[in-house]
């Protein structure tokens, strides 16, 4: 990479730090002007515009859980050993956002009600990701997995239910216990929906006593 794309990627790295934590509305050039130890100028001319640096900053989001959750687990076997990867994995990436924040849940409550194109590439992005889990989830039925007559919308709905409720009780409340929840909610979820195959209660998901002691 040239100079020119290193300091790029890097403000890049910092601006999804500071939306992570802040918001993507708490992320101003200013702002990261000051952590760069950059001019304004210095760092708008990476960028076109506030919005455009908001969108890269949730495209490299989205890059980034694409390689730490999706794409792992497309060298899972299809069915249900993919889908459980997936979820698993999903559940690793929420204990280290556990400190930093997710873009996907707070972009959501920042711009439920804000039409315009940052509101749409976010949806689109999540929306996406449902659509990989409900095709896991439909490979997962014609493997024989799963029950024949299982709806994968509504599997797709209560895994996402899930996670927002770990995101809510680890981040927010900070309630021990709340990674073993979320296994034993998915573990429910396929003993009731599935044919004769049991989750294995293994490794992906993190130790908790690490996530709390600080």
């Amino acid at each position: 990479m040239r100079k020119g794309e290193l300091t790029r990627a890097a403000i890049l790295e910092a601006a999804l730090q500071v939306a992570s934590r802040d918001g993507l509305e708490g992320l101003t050039i200013g702002l990261l002007a000051d952590q760069m130890h950059m001019s304004k100028s210095g760092v708008f001319a990476h960028f076109g515009s506030r919005e455009d640096l908001q969108i890269d900053v949730i495209k490299l989001y989205h890059a980034n859980f694409e390689h730490e959750v999706f794409y792992p687990s497309l060298k899972q076997k299809r069915g249900l050993p993919r889908l459980t990867s997936m979820f698993l994995l999903w559940v690793n990436r929420v204990s280290v956002e556990v400190a930093s924040g997710c873009i996907y849940i707070s972009g959501a409550v920042e711009y439920d009600d804000r039409p315009g194109e940052l509101r749409e590439k976010l949806s689109w992005m999540v929306t996406t990701w449902q659509q990989a889990l409900r095709r896991a989830t439909v490979q997962a039925i014609d493997c024989g997995d799963l029950k024949s007559d299982t709806d994968p919308d509504q599997l797709v709905f209560e895994m996402y239910g899930l996670i927002l409720a770990l995101h809510h009780d680890a981040r927010f409340l900070k309630i021990p216990g709340s990674f073993e929840r979320a296994q034993n909610g998915f573990e429910r979820l396929i003993k009731h929906y599935g044919s004769t195959v049991m989750v294995d209660p293994v490794d992906p998901l993190p130790k908790e006593q690490a996530l709390f002691t600080n």
